[in-house]
């Protein structure tokens, strides 16, 4: 497992939003009727100096909207997205967060263990979690990443 630090200033993410409440599965459907839909906020993605999307994110929640940690680490909100500019207008349907700053430890998903892993990594190295976790893709490599908030900036 690779490791690694990064810092991430805030940022806003426009997708459609879910929560645990919708029960079993909902995340894969928050990602396919984005995915479907992608067209109508694809003007709004922001984009990198080669104008690729400069991210895709499962941005998490706890129910307060204050982007702690899932409660039991199985009860929150989900929001299926695209990074965007923080001044963009989320169209109807959909929903915008601004996700404020962090330093994170950044690890690749290889496995459906991850997230348990780190977990224990964390404990082990008394770093604690300050926030809740979210899943990054890269859309240049197409890597999946898990990304684990221990310091707001």
């Amino acid at each position: 497992m690779v490791i690694e630090r990064i810092i991430k200033e805030s940022f806003a993410v426009v997708g459609k939003e879910g929560s645990t409440s919708d029960g079993e599965g909902f995340i894969q459907k928050l990602w396919k009727d984005a995915n479907s839909n992608f067209k109508e906020i694809v003007q709004l993605a922001k984009k990198d100096q080669n104008g690729k999307l400069a991210g895709i994110w499962g941005a998490m929640s706890d129910f307060s909207r204050s982007f702690k940690p899932w409660d039991d680490f199985n009860k929150g909100l989900y929001l299926a997205g695209v990074e965007c500019n923080k001044d963009v207008q989320a169209p109807e349907g959909w929903t915008k967060w601004i996700i404020p700053g962090y330093e994170y430890l950044r690890v690749q998903c290889e496995d459906n263990n991850t997230f348990r892993d780190m977990l224990k990594y964390m404990k082990e190295n008394n770093i604690e979690l300050t926030g809740a976790v979210h899943d990054f893709t890269d859309p240049e490599t197409g890597n999946n990443y898990m990304c684990f908030p221990i310091r707001k900036l």
